[in-house]
Parts: C-alpha cells; structure tokens; sequence
C-alpha cells in the first residue's frame, strides 16, 4: 500500500530542525522519498493522510521498560503467583499499551522466563500486534542481589527473574545461555536495587571479572550490554569491563562520569521510576522498604543527570514502566522531568528517537523520518517544542505503515 502524510510541522532528528509542509511518502512499511514544501511527481497514486494541521515525529522509543509489570505497587509479588502463560498475555497487552501511547519501540530490560522473546517474536511474526521490541531475556545477577529471589531457603521457583552467577565461568555460561534463547542484548546487575529486598543500591554486587566476562561474550556477537546500577562503585566496575549503557546511574560521582564520556557508554537515566515511587509512597501500598531506598537516591538522581547531559555524555530516553505507577502507554512524564532539570525540549525528543535508535544499532531503520528508514511515525496536535507536556497525548501513531491511532 502506497501512502503519504501530509505534515503540519515535522520534526528531522537528524538535522535538529522542525520543517513545515513537508510530504512523507511510503510504500509498503518504508519511506521511499519525504518532500519539503511540494508534492512528488506521483502523489497520486498515494492516499493521502492528512496531518497538516499536526507535529509529526519519528515514533517514540523507550529503551527500558518490563513488559511484565504494568505500575502497580506490588507487581513483583503479583507475578510470583501467576503462571508463565499468564504473565506472557498481560506483557502483551503491557506492550500494545505502548505502542498506542506513541512507542512503537521499547527495550525490555528483563523478564520473566524470556516472555519478552515470545511477545517479540509473536509481533515480529504477525500473530499479534504491538511495538517493536528489543529483548534482554533473563537478566544477570549475583546471589542475593537484585536479580535474586526472597523466597524461604527451602523453597525454589521454575520461573526466576534473573540468572544468579557468582563466578566468571558462571557469568559467562549465563550470557551465552541468554543469547541461546533469543536475547538481542543482556542486562546485568551492576548493584543492589530500589525493588529488591535486603541489597543496597549503593553497593556492587559483581565484580569486575564476571562482568567482563558476560559483556565479552556480548561484544564477540556484536551485541550491546546495559547494567542496572545506581551506586558509583558499580557504574565504575561496569563501564571499565566495558558495558555499553549504565540504567540510572543514581548515586554516580565525577569520576564515573569521566569514564563513561572516555568510554562512549550510553547513561538511560529512568528518572520518573524513582520520582514516581517518591511521589505516591507508602500511603499508596508501596512497601516501605522500596520508598525508603528511593529515598536515598531520588535527589542525588535527577543531579546526576543534568551532570552527565552537561558533560556531554550521550542519553537515551528510558523510563522503567512496570515499575510503581509507572504504567504502559503513559511513560511520558519522563519528557518533562528532563526539561525540569535544564534539558532542552528538543534533546529530548532526541533522547526518544535518534539516540535511542542509536543506542540499539537500530539506526538504519528507525529513530528519523527519512528515506529508507521504516514508517514509524507519531504526531500532537501542537509543538512538544513548545510545551512538553503535549507529549502526554498522542493523536497518531503509525508503525511499520500501519496505523494504529488516528
């Protein structure tokens, strides 16, 4: 099916301009040519969509998201008591909320007994519908760490939430069993965490040896790696074993930013994840433990993020939807707590579409409206430009030439 967008106002990532009038034709699921100001010599034999009275964008990409969870105050515990079946159908509909609120990619950043794979792969395949979805599979922890499980000493679970390895070897048998099953990259955990009982957020939970020993084997497929870790110890042992993206980074100091700008490593700052639990609060039926961690972090959070966006160091947009009321498809709070701290508007929309593409090596085919690239395409009935809040309301969304919200 041949088709074409008339614009209002359409945004090019790629030179960081907002162009009027512009004309995006596409055939199939690809942009074959997009026209400023004038029609192409077969307009019409494209039907037309007219958004000329719209701002019209590449389609949003959330780079850390769990499928899983949908923002309740208990999830994880929620989960414990469903089967897999079960959690795989509600991931499903988690990630076509997504998609309606504009994301027509995300980055799962751990499941469940690869039910991320399976929704991707039943996406991918045309059994169902939903967003583009880039997988970590199982992700990798240490034993009591934030990948573990609390269960009684004396009971065990066929459906963990991380592998738990306490070796190189062991490391380096967990990432190729992760890539085994379908993973397009894997998640380790750098550190202890908000969500998890009895570990700190400030402390490292591997060492250097079996980081590297995971990433290496990452790196030798010529996959990404991305590590869960707020404390600067972990950032720090992370970026040195060479991970290619640090989520949160709550608690770095200087130095762990030097490194990360020396290195080149992507930062995903989440920064609605902990504001979000601040916010609501025991009050809410957040446990009490997780508020009380987020509160070690949440200030020190939102500077570490200014920090690194001042040094230059390169950030993708990810918000850690599923976790306390952080819900699918209304992640785009996340825009306005980036402006709150002195990001401009347009960095990040950048932060959504060209450098998240980037940070997946997914930027020949999605993160711009150019040609070649697949039609994934949203639009606002006024400029996120100029006001941010506008991305709380999508009016379009389109992906692989589909239109899914009109």
């Amino acid at each position: 099916m041949k088709q074409v967008i008339k614009c209002g106002e359409m945004l090019c990532t790629d030179k960081k301009t907002v162009i009027k009038n512009a004309y995006i034709y596409i055939d199939g699921n690809v942009i074959v040519d997009v026209r400023e100001g004038s029609e192409g010599p077969d307009h019409k034999s494209y039907t037309l969509i007219d958004l000329s009275d719209k701002f019209v964008m590449p389609g949003l990409i959330d780079t850390h998201v769990h499928t899983n969870m949908n923002g309740g105050p208990t999830e994880m515990e929620k989960i414990n008591s469903m089967t897999i079946g079960s959690v795989a159908i509600i991931s499903l509909k988690n990630a076509q909320a997504d998609l309606m609120g504009g994301f027509t990619t995300v980055r799962d950043e751990g499941a469940y007994g690869f039910t991320d794979i399976a929704i991707r792969d039943a996406i991918n395949s045309g059994v169902a519908w939903g967003p583009r979805i880039f997988c970590s599979g199982l992700a990798i922890g240490s034993t009591g760490g934030h990948a573990d499980s609390h269960f009684s000493p004396y009971m065990s679970s066929s459906m963990p939430f991380g592998q738990i390895v306490d070796s190189p070897d062991e490391a380096r048998r967990a990432a190729r069993y992760t890539f085994k099953y379908g993973a397009d990259q894997i998640k380790i955990m750098a550190t202890g965490g908000v969500m998890s009982v009895g570990d700190d957020p400030g402390s490292p939970e591997l060492s250097y040896e079996e980081m590297k020993a995971a990433i290496d084997v990452a790196r030798s497929r010529g996959r990404i790696s991305s590590a869960h870790a707020h404390g600067g110890g972990g950032v720090k042992i992370a970026v040195k074993a060479g991970i290619a993206t640090i989520e949160h980074g709550t608690l770095m100091d200087q130095e762990c930013l030097d490194l990360m700008k020396e290195h080149g490593t992507w930062l995903v700052p989440t920064l609605s994840a902990g504001y979000l639990i601040a916010k609501h609060g025991v009050a809410a039926g957040i446990p009490a433990f997780m508020v009380e961690k987020t509160e070690l972090v949440v200030e020190s959070h939102f500077k570490c993020c200014k920090a690194a966006y001042d040094q230059g160091i390169k950030i993708a947009f990810g918000t850690d939807t599923g976790t306390p009321f952080d819900v699918h498809g209304h992640q785009q709070e996340e825009f306005e707590l980036y402006t709150s701290v002195g990001i401009s508007a347009m960095d990040a929309l950048l932060f959504a579409t060209k450098n998240a593409a980037e940070l997946l090596q997914w930027q020949n085919k999605v993160g711009s409206i150019s040609t070649g690239k697949l039609a994934d395409i949203v639009a606002f009935d006024k400029s996120p430009l100029d006001d941010i809040k506008v991305m709380k309301n999508v009016t379009f969304v389109m992906k692989d030439g589909v239109v899914y919200k009109n």
